[in-house]
């Protein structure tokens, strides 16, 4: 695993890949937190709260992480290297694991630098320091269980096709549909009592969740249940390929 885990590591940042991603995601965060006027504008709430920036991640992380992750197995199918990648000696656990970590690992040293807006806020509030640093560290935690979700989905997607295009599309309606399509179902008022239900499933409640700086460790199973799911996926694809190759 460990051996997969550099390689990709190794792939992004020898490559304006990984510096791109990470330059990318600050400068459109910064954007539109301290420039663009809107909903997510911190100067414009008038009070100290990182809260917009962490209402924002999930949207830019949407098409963020599926632009990391489209190549883990796309371009091995591309490049006529994925039979070679499944006949070394390592089980399918390590290899999918590898990638998925390669990746994650990525998109933590992107959310990293922003430590430099809570310090920025942290200056601005009045008196300084007044602002919810237990809802702050909650934030950062459900951000990184979100981008461990979003990274599951994009690795399974890049399973599937060979075209990282096609890879990009799947995961971005996947990310989508697990973080908005749950809570927009429990809007409509479908099914009465059981909206909640419905709601429960959608990552969207539980990131809001934990964002309230409360552990609570209903929030944290469903996170590690949703990456596993989508890595045991993607280990069943590999299978699939191996056998039908």
């Amino acid at each position: 695993m460990l051996a997969i885990l550099n390689k990709e590591i190794n792939s992004f940042f020898s490559s304006p890949i990984g510096y791109l991603v990470i330059g990318i995601f600050l400068v459109v965060c910064g954007l539109f937190l301290f420039v663009f006027k809107g909903d997510y504008n911190i100067l414009d709430n008038g009070f100290a709260d990182v809260k917009p920036y962490f209402d924002l991640a999930p949207w830019i992380f949407i098409f963020l992480i599926p632009a990391i992750t489209m190549k883990s197995f796309s371009e091995e199918k591309r490049q006529g290297t994925m039979e070679l990648l499944l006949t070394r000696p390592i089980g399918f656990t390590q290899l999918v694991l590898g990638k998925y970590f390669g990746a994650l690992i990525l998109v933590i040293l992107a959310i990293f630098p922003s430590i430099l807006y809570v310090i920025t806020i942290h200056q601005l509030g009045s008196p300084v320091g007044n602002f919810d640093l237990g809802a702050t560290l909650g934030s950062y935690l459900g951000l990184i269980f979100l981008g461990g979700c979003y990274t599951a989905i994009g690795i399974f997607a890049s399973s599937l096709s060979q075209n990282q295009i096609i890879a990009f599309i799947i995961a971005v309606f996947l990310c989508f549909l697990s973080y908005f399509a749950f809570e927009g179902l429990g809007d409509l008022d479908l099914f009465g009592s059981t909206n909640y239900g419905a709601e429960y499933l959608g990552i969207s409640f539980h990131y809001q969740s934990i964002s309230r700086g409360v552990i609570d460790t209903r929030d944290i199973i469903y996170f590690l249940s949703f990456i596993v799911f989508f890595l045991k996926l993607t280990q069943l694809r590999l299978i699939a390929i191996q056998k039908n190759s």
